[in-house]
């Protein structure tokens, strides 16, 4: 094969070569993408970000974070996983600044009016409180369709998911907890995820319903299974059993 001929690689390709020690590359792609990392910052802040601020360097470390934990298969590509990655460490910053700010008005309350600091700190409570939910809703919509790709590669749509959702809670329940054995388990969810099926009659030797259950199930708890192994942590409180 000609050098013209070789396959370009992806940037979820490079991401795996850094996991696997590259470090040249590591922060060659570091390098390239930080105005990606500046403009997620950015929109987090609502305001202008450059390279001698600490929300840049936040940004770095969250950036870098993402390059350790991404993994292929999740259901989303890389630089939708560090843009959540880095909203998540940003957000935590901002959090602890706001707790910080409060302490430095107790600080001063001999000098200032203490009904105006009330009133400042709870401006600021209410401020980050708004845009820690509209952030989780950007979240979970970006989540979703990603999910939503991930499940037309095991021919599941939407549609067809509502069709085949369990009618009784008990049943519902059931395939939770069938969804959370499948994925603790590395054989199972390996299974899924190469053969694009559920396995089961591997599946079986763990739970105490019948194959007829399972296969009835199947579309639904296929489903479940690739929020838990996609990380799609905005979703997984949608899903959760009610027993665990």
């Amino acid at each position: 094969m000609t050098k013209a001929n070789m396959p370009t690689l992806t940037l979820e390709d490079r991401i795996m070569l850094i996991q696997n020690g590259d470090e040249t590359l590591r922060n060659k792609i570091i390098h390239i993408y930080q105005p990606f990392i500046k403009k997620v910052i950015s929109k987090v802040c609502n305001r202008f970000i450059d390279h001698s601020m600490d929300e840049f360097s936040i940004g770095l470390f969250a950036f870098n974070e993402a390059i350790n934990q991404y993994k292929t298969g999740q259901g989303s590509k890389f630089l939708t996983f560090a843009d959540m990655v880095i909203r998540r460490r940003i957000i935590d910053f901002i959090r602890k600044e706001a707790r910080q700010s409060k302490n430095i008005y107790l600080d001063q309350a001999e000098i200032e009016d203490d009904s105006q600091q009330d009133e400042s700190y709870l401006e600021q409570k209410a401020a980050l409180e708004y845009f820690e939910e509209k952030q989780q809703i950007e979240e979970r919509i970006e989540q979703i369709e990603a999910y939503k790709v991930l499940l037309k590669q095991y021919g599941i749509s939407f549609k067809s998911l509502s069709k085949h959702c369990p009618k009784h809670i008990d049943a519902r329940e059931n395939a939770k907890v069938i969804a959370n054995i499948l994925v603790s388990n590395e054989q199972l969810s390996q299974y899924l995820q190469e053969k694009k099926q559920l396995p089961i009659k591997e599946l079986l030797q763990f739970v105490s319903c019948s194959r007829k259950t399972i296969e009835r199930n199947r579309k639904y708890i296929i489903a479940l299974s690739l929020i838990y192994l996609g990380q799609f942590h905005a979703l997984q409180p949608y899903v959760e059993p009610e027993s665990l």
